[in-house]
Parts: C-alpha cells; sequence; structure tokens
C-alpha cells in the first residue's frame, strides 16, 4: 500500500501539554521526551513489558485485538505501533487486507521491521512508516481501522490527534485504543500508585539500566484522564459510539469509538 500524503491543514484549536504532568507546555517538550526515551529502549522495550507487567500486557492486547471491528478486505492503520506488538496480533487474528504500522520513533520501527522479516505478519502486507499521530500524511476516509496502544497518553495534543484519525478513517471506521487508565476502586488504585512509584522504574533500571524513562512513564499515566476523560476527548472531536472496557480492574482500558456514517 502506498502512502497517500494529504495536503490537509488542521486548523482546529487544539491544547498542549506536558504529558508528564498534564499541565499546559509546548509540544515541542514532550515529543521530543518520548522521542528521546523511547529511541533509547527500543531493543528492550518488550522484555521490559513482559517483566513489569508480568505477561498480563499480553492478555490486554488480546482483549484489544478482540475489541477490534476487523474484516479481511480492511485497510488498517495502526497508530504508535512501535515494535509491532499491535500490529502482528491484528496481523494473526484478523488477517485484513493490509496494515500500516506508524510510529514518531524509527528506532522502534526497525525493531518492528526485524520482527516482520521473520514472519510474524503471518502473511499480511505491513508497510512501516514514521508518522506523528498529530500530523497523519494520509489522505481522509483511507482506512478501515485504526489500532493505537499505549499511544495518546504520550501525545502533548491528544484532541489534534484524535482529528486526525477521525479523519482518515473512512465513515463508519472505527477506533481500537488501549492505554492505562484509574482503576474505580480506590484501594486498588493506591495500591497501583505504589507500584508505579516504585516497581515500574526499577524494573526499566533492570532491563535497561536507565530508570529516568520510566519515571516519566509512572508520572505520565497518573496525569492521564480517565476513562470517562478519555471518551470525552473522543465524543468532543467527533466520535459516536464511545464505549470503553476495564482491564485488570481498571488498571488498563480499551477504548472503542466510530467516525459517523
Amino acid at each position: 500500500m502506498a502512502a497517500r500524503y494529504n495536503t490537509h491543514m488542521n486548523e482546529s484549536p487544539s491544547n498542549s501539554i506536558d504529558t508528564a504532568t498534564g499541565k499546559s507546555a509546548p509540544a515541542e517538550l514532550s515529543s521530543a521526551r518520548v522521542k528521546g526515551i523511547f529511541a533509547q529502549i527500543a531493543d528492550r522495550y518488550e522484555a521490559f513489558n513482559a517483566l513489569s507487567s508480568m505477561g498480563t500486557y499480553r492478555l490486554w492486547l488480546n482483549k484489544l485485538v478482540d475489541a477490534a471491528d476487523i474484516g479481511p478486505a480492511d485497510a488498517v492503520l495502526d497508530v504508535a505501533g512501535g515494535t509491532g506488538d499491535v500490529t502482528f496480533a491484528v496481523a494473526r487474528a484478523k488477517k485484513p487486507a493490509v496494515i500500516v504500522c506508524s510510529d514518531l520513533v524509527p528506532e522502534m520501527l526497525e525493531v518492528a521491521k526485524r520482527h516482520a522479516a521473520d514472519g510474524a505478519a503471518c502473511g499480511v502486507p505491513v508497510h512501516f512508516d514514521v508518522v506523528d499521530a498529530q500530523d497523519i500524511p494520509y489522505d481522509d476516509d483511507t482506512f478501515d481501522a485504526v489500532t493505537m496502544a499505549y499511544g495518546l497518553r504520550n501525545m502533548p495534543e491528544r484532541e489534534k490527534a484524535l482529528r486526525e484519525i477521525l479523519r482518515v478513517l473512512r465513515p463508519e471506521g472505527q477506533l481500537a485504543c488501549l492505554d492505562f487508565s484509574t482503576p474505580p476502586n480506590p484501594a486498588w488504585n493506591a495500591l497501583y500508585g505504589v507500584y508505579l512509584r516504585h516497581v515500574v522504574p526499577f524494573w526499566g533500571k533492570v532491563v535497561t539500566g536507565d530508570a529516568s524513562g520510566f519515571v516519566y512513564l509512572a508520572r505520565s499515566i497518573r496525569a492521564f484522564p480517565d476513562q470517562q476523560g478519555v471518551a470525552d476527548m473522543m465524543r468532543g472531536v467527533g466520535f459516536v459510539d464511545v464505549a470503553w472496557q476495564n482491564c485488570t480492574g481498571g488498571i488498563a482500558c480499551i477504548h472503542t469509538a466510530r467516525k459517523p456514517a
């Protein structure tokens, strides 16, 4: 699938924040930080996910793929596709016509390309593009479905990214989005906070030798809107049929939404 670059200029107003705090800040601050962190840990990102979640992230991934409305004739865009976890899970389970695996960080996509070369796509055509989801370089109404895991939280202009996803979806196309969230049970939420502050940086240092990026990860999760907040953002930019399902008591959440007909 050849990339069809658009001439669209998104002129809608967008709030820019520091993704570590949720406070107003220039977009460049968070974008540069995210690129720097993930470029450094690209080769060890999957090992960190497996260790820090004790394998639970695989269950969440399977739930995301189950929730994604994708058929064999569909063109799929995987936003913030990273090392290809979502892309290859969709390829295995749904066998769409084509998947574009996109990410802001080239080093992450290089790992995904290696997996593809080893057969991870199970014969499904996969294309890899370096893309900032806040300025997607494809034509309107190009994709039947968009998937995204752990991406929206790291974007300083989230409404802009959601508007871009809405634009490139075909009418009635679906967005399926997985990210960390807020457990509604106060005791579970408090325990989760301890885990984020102490365990996540610990495993980050064990796997990569540097805890700083994982301190950011913990802060960004706590600063990210809860389930209702993300749903409100989606509705605010024009999505319909917005719904969510909690994973592991709300530690993570899968949101689904559609572009209006």
